[in-house]
């Protein structure tokens, strides 16, 4: 759980909102002292120094710590408007009130910077995992459509002159292939960073969501082996809508190589995009296994891989996804259908176009 803190503030600005921490509910206190009594004021004022130690530097803490003290023994230990104690008893009170003040605001003040110490410690033992996790992937990734790539070019070079046009289509198509999953795996860790970074921003403007659908299914299938086939029928009533045409592009391709990855040969992908007050809702639905029930909420975290799953894959694709929708202000769901495969349902708040909207009425 995440705890408000303002130790980045300047200490003026600390100093000042932990002083106003102990003067405005002592105010507030002095009207009701004769109905709570002084002793139960002490415990009020008691806890409003340990919430100071969970927000502000320790110097603050201790003004505010020495304030309470002194608040209490002006305005509320009879004789009031006076810092004269009337009874022994009181002074031992106020004496031991000063002690716990100071000893409560060291000691919380501690504690807290302990927990931060050591969810410090966690976050980089788990960025070191991660890390670890990456560079284990790419040593897969990476190594092998360079080692294809490689292995082409070495063929092409010392192949006999009267050999080389038999092979050389076959060989040209590996370097392909392995260029394009070489270059993947890079687009993916550019864009993970940049999103990470806040470099990447959207940049809206007017789109024909069916056209964008449509020029990517051919790009894709351009790119990639007639292993999968894509099914998308168009609304004709989706209006133009504003949004990052790029953003939309490495959302769906992302689902579409996810799908192509992790079905099997011969699969079927639809996809879908329908308009409902000002939000796109666009739908991609495959017929393979679906996810395991007790990792869909997993699988949009960076690095993450399914168990059991076949070796390579960096777990990039989809956390980078879910980021781009996230930077669209939108959200995506995750679900196995009922007639079997994984379902992901992406919404994004869009601006449409009232012209367009005419049109098709």
């Amino acid at each position: 759980m995440k705890v408000i803190s303002f130790r980045k503030d300047s200490p003026k600005k600390q100093l000042l909102l932990s002083t106003m921490l102990i003067i405005l509910p002592s105010v507030v206190l002095y009207y009701f002292v004769g109905w709570l009594g002084y002793q139960l004021v002490a415990l009020v004022l008691l806890l409003m120094v340990s919430v100071s130690a969970m927000l502000f530097d320790i110097k603050p803490v201790l003004v505010a710590a020495l304030l309470s003290a002194l608040i209490w023994n002006y305005f509320f230990i009879p004789p009031i408007h006076t810092f004269h104690i009337g009874t022994p008893e009181d002074v031992l009170m106020f004496l031991m009130y000063f002690v716990i003040a100071f000893i409560n605001a060291v000691l919380t003040f501690k504690i807290r910077d302990i927990e931060r110490k050591i969810r410090d410690k966690e976050e980089k033992e788990n960025t070191i995992k991660l890390y670890d996790t990456l560079l284990n992937s790419l040593s897969h990734e990476l190594r092998t459509p360079i080692s294809a790539i490689i292995g082409a070019v070495d063929i092409l070079e010392n192949q006999p002159p009267s050999q080389l046009n038999i092979h050389q289509n076959e060989l040209i198509d590996e370097i392909k292939i392995a260029s394009l999953r070489l270059n993947e795996q890079v687009e993916n860790l550019l864009s993970m960073s940049r999103l990470e970074s806040g470099i990447l921003k959207p940049v809206l403007d007017w789109v024909d969501i069916n056209d964008l659908i449509f020029s990517l299914i051919k790009k894709y299938k351009t790119h990639h082996a007639e292993t999968l086939t894509i099914i998308f029928n168009p609304d004709e009533n989706v209006p133009l809508i504003k949004i990052d045409a790029m953003f939309m592009e490495q959302i769906l391709y992302n689902l579409i190589r996810n799908a192509h990855l992790h079905t099997p040969v011969k699969s079927i992908v639809r996809i879908s995009a329908t308009y409902m007050a000002d939000y796109i809702r666009i739908s991609v639905a495959d017929n393979g296994k679906g996810f395991p029930t007790d990792e869909i909420k997993f699988v949009f975290n960076k690095f993450y891989r399914l168990k059991g799953a076949a070796t390579g894959g960096t777990g990039l694709g989809l956390s980078i996804v879910k980021g781009f929708v996230e930077a669209l202000n939108g959200n995506i769901i995750l679900e196995n259908q009922s007639t079997g495969g994984a379902l992901f349902l992406v919404t994004l708040p869009v601006e449409s176009s009232a012209l367009n909207l005419v049109t098709h009425e």
